[in-house]
C-alpha cells in the first residue's frame, strides 16, 4: 500500500475527475493527462457509474495510476477495486471504510477537516491524509496549525486549489500533493484533450518552478578559466571574475570550471521551488539522476544533484 501512496506523493498533482460525457472519454481523458506530465487520475464517485469510467482508463491507460475519490461507503469501495482502482480518496473520515480499505490492502487516503478526525486516522494507522475543503477551511495557514501538534503525517490539501495559489501550497513540505479541478478547467466537458495536456503541464511546471541559474563551461585549466572569464567580464561590462576553488564566475551565470568535471562541454545548473519535490517527481517520470554528484547540508537535506542524462554534452544540474 506504501508503494502506491509513494508514488502518488512523488508525482504532486492529482487530477481530480467529478464527470465526463461518457465512459468513450476515458481512454483520451486519461491520456491527456499522462501527456501533460500528470500520469494519475482520481475518478470521483460523484458522477454515475464511475466504476465503468475507472475500468475503461485503467484499462486503456496501463502506465496510468487510477484512483476512485468521493469513496463514501464500503460498497463504492468495492466497485471501485474491482474496477481497478490502486488507490481511494474519500471527503470524510468513515472508520468503517477505512478498515475495509485495509482489510483489502488497498491504499484509502480519507478527508480530515479537524484535529480530532486527524487524531482518529492516526490512530487508524495513517500517515497521508485529504485536507478537505482546503480553502474553505483556512488554506495554508490552517494546515500549518494543523501540523504542529502531529508530526509525520502528510496531506492532500484538495478543493479551492488553483494554479494562481499551487506554489503557495507545494512550498510546504508538510503537503505530498496538491488535488483539483485545476487541471481541467471545462476542457472535459467539450473534449478539448489538448488544452487538458497544457493545463497540465502548466501545474507542474509551476511545481516544479525551474529557473536557470548559470551555465558552467568547461576549460583544460585554472589559466584557461580565468582568461575566459575576463574576456567575458570586459566584453559585457561585468564586475571582475569571482575566483572560487574549482571555477571562476564571470558576473553571476556564466562559470568557468579550472579543469573539465560533468558533461562533455560543461553543465547547466537549474533552480527549483523544491529539490526533493522535484526529484521525486522527475524520478517517478523516469529520469535517472546521478546519486555520487549528491551535495548535502550539515543537516543531511539535499542541495546539488545531476541528472545522469548529457544534452548537447551538457550535464544537467539542479539546485
Amino acid at each position: 500500500m506504501t508503494e502506491i501512496l509513494d508514488q502518488v506523493s512523488a508525482i504532486g498533482l492529482i487530477p481530480v475527475i467529478a464527470r465526463v460525457n461518457s465512459v468513450e472519454d476515458a481512454a483520451p481523458l486519461g491520456k491527456a493527462l499522462s501527456d501533460g506530465g500528470i500520469p494519475v487520475a482520481e475518478i470521483t464517485f460523484r458522477m454515475p457509474k464511475a466504476e465503468n469510467v475507472i475500468a475503461a482508463m485503467v484499462e486503456n491507460n496501463p502506465n496510468l495510476l487510477v484512483g476512485a475519490g468521493t469513496v463514501t461507503n464500503t460498497q463504492q469501495a468495492d466497485l471501485a477495486i474491482a474496477a481497478g482502482a490502486r488507490f481511494l480518496v474519500a471527503p470524510a473520515l468513515n472508520e468503517r471504510v477505512v478498515r475495509h480499505c485495509q482489510q483489502k490492502g488497498v491504499p484509502i487516503i480519507p478527508g480530515v477537516a479537524t484535529p480530532s478526525e486527524l487524531d482518529k486516522a492516526i490512530d487508524l494507522g495513517l500517515n497521508l491524509v485529504k485536507f478537505f475543503p482546503a480553502e474553505q477551511i483556512g488554506g495554508l495557514a490552517a494546515l500549518k496549525a494543523f501540523c504542529g501538534p502531529y508530526k509525520g503525517v502528510k496531506f492532500i490539501p484538495t478543493g479551492g486549489i488553483s494554479l494562481e495559489n499551487l506554489a503557495n501550497y507545494l512550498a510546504f513540505d508538510r503537503i505530498a500533493a496538491c488535488g483539483g479541478t485545476f487541471m481541467l478547467g471545462k476542457s472535459v466537458e467539450i473534449r478539448n484533450w489538448s488544452g487538458i495536456t497544457d493545463l497540465c503541464r502548466q501545474a507542474v511546471s509551476i511545481m516544479l518552478g525551474l529557473e536557470l541559474v548559470h551555465i558552467g563551461v568547461n576549460t583544460p585549466d585554472p589559466e584557461t578559466a580565468l582568461n575566459s572569464a575576463k574576456r567575458f567580464s570586459e566584453l559585457f561590462h561585468f564586475t571582475d571574475p569571482k575566483v572560487g576553488n574549482s571555477s571562476i564566475f564571470a558576473g553571476t551565470v556564466i562559470e568557468f570550471m579550472k579543469s573539465p568535471y560533468l558533461g562533455k562541454n560543461g553543465h547547466i545548473a537549474f533552480k527549483t521551488n523544491s529539490l526533493d519535490r522535484s526529484v521525486n517527481y522527475l524520478s517517478a517520470m523516469g529520469v535517472q539522476f546521478n546519486k555520487e554528484s549528491e551535495k548535502r547540508d550539515p543537516d543531511g537535506k539535499l542541495k546539488a544533484i545531476y541528472i545522469k542524462e548529457e544534452i548537447a554534452g551538457f550535464a544537467i544540474h539542479l539546485v
